[in-house]
């Protein structure tokens, strides 16, 4: 039913019963009232915004699902992290992973990865892969608690916040919103009836918007961006995502393309990623709900080779396959002037 739903979001197909789509309908109207009503409390400062000792970036979007907020995070953090006398921090609400997260989670510090990706969650432990040795990796579901922890605790100069936009309790330097150039706001209803978090009033929050174009042709999304930046008022931009490799996740050999594989994902909107496998011989396609943990029997009973993302090859990684196959991603943008 959660996938049938999330098709639905997208008016990628309409497969279920008409007195469903009335149900989510109506419970939208009430998701919707909560809201305004939270969103005015804090816009009147009547629910308390707590500041930290250190500048804070929030990277989030309006909708559910994957519209590549990792990456771009990585980014960023990496970004700040090169310049010699910043110290940063990458804060996750780590789901998908199995910790308790009503504490203070640390994934990584000073280069060590505490734990893999069953405990961390697929996302957090990626970024404690994929990011400069200096780059902190906490998970909490109290940003605030997190953020404090890492101040006192590392001393950091720089938090950026993972999928935050809406956790409005920290006071943040700058809120960057991502949206997809492929899937906008799928049918701009609000949850459970669409995939909207916030109504699209929410964008007038957002100091910068990246239009992220998961194509080899960025021309439709750069005419997005115009257009939404006429429409807003404010700084869109493209950040491009481009295919780079596809590598085994054992022996970091390139994947050999004549060959038939299998693709496997787990993610908010696979069929980017499916899209991103042109050129590859894809005989099946296997797709499990996003943050999905695989167990053994799931890769075990697939024969030959098998393609995934990245993010979900962390999660694979533990059971030792020789037949896994990595996409990796390059993320295309400029991170200078998030700060004002």
């Amino acid at each position: 039913m959660k996938t049938e739903i999330t098709k639905f979001h997208y008016n990628r197909a309409n497969k279920i019963p008409g007195y469903m789509k009335s149900l989510l309908k109506f419970a939208s109207y009430f998701y919707d009232a909560v809201t305004i009503v939270r969103n005015f409390l804090y816009d009147k400062y009547i629910l308390p915004i707590e500041c930290v000792n250190a500048k804070v970036i929030s990277v989030g979007n309006l909708t559910t699902g994957g519209v590549g907020k990792t990456p771009v995070v990585a980014q960023i953090a990496d970004y700040y992290a090169s310049q010699y006398d910043e110290r940063v921090c990458i804060i996750s609400r780590g789901y998908g992973g199995h910790l308790d997260n009503k504490n203070v989670n640390v994934i990584k510090h000073e280069g060590e990865i505490k734990c893999d990706a069953y405990y961390a969650g697929d996302e957090p432990y990626w970024l404690a892969q994929n990011t400069h040795p200096e780059v902190s990796v906490l998970t909490c579901a109290d940003r605030v608690k997190a953020a404090e922890y890492a101040v006192n605790n590392f001393q950091v100069t720089k938090i950026i916040l993972d999928d935050a936009f809406q956790h409005r309790r920290i006071n943040r330097d700058a809120d960057i919103v991502l949206i997809d150039s492929e899937m906008k706001f799928g049918n701009e209803g609000l949850l459970p009836y669409g995939p909207l978090r916030e109504n699209l009033n929410g964008l007038k929050r957002a100091d910068l918007i990246y239009i992220v174009s998961k194509n080899t042709d960025h021309k439709k999304a750069e005419q997005y961006a115009r257009i939404m930046s006429k429409k807003l008022g404010k700084d869109v931009r493209v950040c491009r995502v481009e295919p780079d490799v596809i590598y085994n996740i054992k022996t970091n050999e390139p994947l050999d393309k004549s060959k038939p594989v299998t693709a496997l994902c787990a993610i908010g909107q696979p069929e980017q990623f499916i899209k991103f496998l042109s050129d590859c011989n894809v005989e099946n396609i296997v797709i499990f709900e996003d943050h999905y943990t695989y167990t053994r029997e799931d890769i075990a009973q697939i024969k030959g080779n098998i393609v995934t993302t990245e993010k979900d090859a962390v999660k694979i990684q533990r059971f030792g396959f020789n037949n896994v196959y990595a996409l990796k991603l390059k993320t295309v943008f400029d991170p200078k002037g998030l700060l004002k």
